[in-house]
């Protein structure tokens, strides 16, 4: 799946932005791209010392959660000091909710106490799927929300099961994984594609022998059900929530399992959950396409601008480009060669918030000389590969193993060579580089456990939905359909670039949804920002 939602990692430059490189060969394919684009962030409050100790839910809490599983939800949490003032913990959860009583695995937290009365905790996931919400809070938890709700919220991130330090999907060596992105395939032959098809064989292996059982469990539908024991080792008879990108998808699942749990929840730069892989990435290459041609519009009216003539001239110059380096590879300073693949996950990082733009424009302006380095950088920067050649993640890894078990993939050759042509049509920049993503699950070992549908909501509490109109990863149009799902639901508009709004947009989404979370007002269906 090419599925582009937000993840965080550590802040390098201005904001959050991350694009996730090509995994196992799968040639042309566009990786997943895992961005939280945001540059101008909120001020933050002064965090409270952290007190260690062990917490308990309540029994009331406990005596609602389904027989076969109170032991989870009546477990001691042991909450320490760590990571120079933050305070983290491991909860215990079954790895297969339907065999409860069968082996257990451990979701890392990390906690930001409020700094004043508080009122709740605040869970927080950042995208992906693979988006670590640990280094979320961690990173950027006292700078990204307001004083006020730094005062009355807990702020927790989590790692899902399958990413970083929660039962880790574990696959390839660093050095397999730089291997893995330099490889091309010619996913337009039967021999490429057979070569293609090997080559994730091998990948899925090795995926099964590192991870071991859980690699089947890494689902959303079983990391939802983890939330709802988060909540309650919290001690919250509510789940108070904040998801971005992939983390919409993870809310509106637990929308849907929990009802009357749910307390108040934003769900921002929404996935459609009824959409199929083929359709959430069709979506995604007419928004990039998009995001593309209004970079363009906008270098154009700078000076430092190497594109000239009209947008479709510009375009078609930075089609050009891509097309020479997918006939000749460059070679970048440091010996590595750069492919058409790793150039494209370049362009695409910056698209995530016009505030990165300029970098966008500095890459491109060198590649035109002949200068990969920067784009190469930008590549490097998505796949979370440090300057020492070590991955700081397995964020990727993690992407394609819960992709695996959440979509049916269409793998056979003529339907996959059918959808190629129609990705080249709604994007032809990016989108012969998003096809033939069933290769990458075919012989995944195992098989999916969730079938798109829309989601269904019955509760009672309002779920604030919140869509921007430019962006590239997640269609304003999938937020209007998610809030039809959902039924009892507000949605916020924000007319502006960049995927996501909360946090990198202005201060009318930022005053309904702190208004939102502080006081329960509701925004006005339909609201524009």
């Amino acid at each position: 799946m090419t599925l582009a939602p937000a993840r965080s990692d550590r802040p390098r430059s201005t904001g959050w932005r991350r694009f996730a490189g090509s995994l196992a060969g799968t040639a042309g394919a566009l990786a997943a791209v895992m961005v939280l684009a945001s540059c101008s962030l909120l001020p933050g409050g002064q965090q409270a010392k952290p007190t260690p100790g062990i917490a308990t839910a309540d029994a009331s809490i406990v005596e609602s959660a389904p027989e076969d599983l109170r032991e989870f939800y009546a477990q001691e949490v042991s909450w320490e000091s760590c990571e120079g003032g933050q305070l983290c913990a491991e909860i215990k959860v079954p790895m297969d909710y339907a065999n409860p009583s069968g082996e257990t695995i451990t979701i890392s937290a990390l906690r930001m106490p409020a700094t004043g009365e508080k009122q709740g905790t605040l869970l927080v996931n950042p995208g992906g799927p693979g988006g670590s919400g640990y280094d979320f809070v961690l990173d950027a938890g006292a700078t990204y929300f307001s004083d006020e709700m730094h005062s009355r919220y807990d702020i927790l991130g989590f790692d899902p099961r399958g990413v970083k330090r929660s039962a880790p999907v574990t696959c390839l060596t660093d050095q397999e994984r730089d291997a893995a992105r330099a490889k091309v395939f010619e996913l337009g032959t039967d021999a490429g594609l057979a070569a293609a098809r090997a080559e994730n064989q091998a990948f899925a292996a090795k995926c099964a022998e590192k991870s071991g059982e859980v690699l089947g469990f890494v689902d959303t539908t079983s990391a939802a059900k983890d939330m709802d024991i988060l909540r309650a080792v919290s001690n919250d008879s509510k789940l108070h929530y904040l998801g971005y990108s992939y983390g919409t998808f993870l809310g509106s699942v637990y929308a849907s399992l929990f009802p009357d749990n749910v307390g108040r929840m934003v769900l921002d730069g929404a996935l459609d959950p009824a959409l199929s892989n083929e359709e959430v990435t069709y979506g995604q290459a007419a928004a990039f396409e998009k995001a593309l041609r209004t970079y363009v519009g906008s270098c154009q009216q700078g000076p430092d601008c190497p594109f000239k003539g009209s947008v479709d001239e510009a375009v078609a110059q930075i089609q050009a480009l891509i097309n020479d380096i997918n006939l000749q590879p460059r070679t970048a300073s440091d010996g590595r060669q750069v492919n058409a693949t790793m150039f494209v996950n370049g362009i695409i990082t910056p698209l995530y918030s016009n505030a990165n733009w300029p970098t966008l424009t500095a890459a491109f302006s060198e590649a035109l000389k002949g200068n990969v380095g920067p784009m190469l950088s930008l590549s490097d920067f998505g796949a979370d590969r440090e300057g020492n050649g070590t991955y700081g993640s397995n964020s990727a890894l993690a992407f394609t193993a819960i992709n695996c078990l959440d979509y049916p993939m269409v793998t056979d050759t003529a339907a996959m060579r059918a959808d190629e042509q129609r990705l080249r049509e709604a994007s032809p920049t990016f989108g012969s580089f998003l096809a033939y993503g069933g290769i990458t699950c075919i012989d995944w070992p195992y098989k999916n456990v969730r079938s798109p549908a829309p989601v269904e909501y019955s509760g009672e509490q309002p779920i604030v939905v919140v869509g921007t109109t430019g962006d590239p990863a997640t269609p304003v149009e999938w937020a209007t359909s998610l809030r039809k799902q959902l039924g009892n639901a507000s949605l916020v508009t924000w007319e502006g670039e960049g995927h996501t709004a909360y946090g990198r947009s202005n201060s009318c989404v930022t005053g309904l949804v702190d208004q939102y979370f502080l006081h329960g007002t509701v925004p006005a269906d339909n609201s524009v920002c």
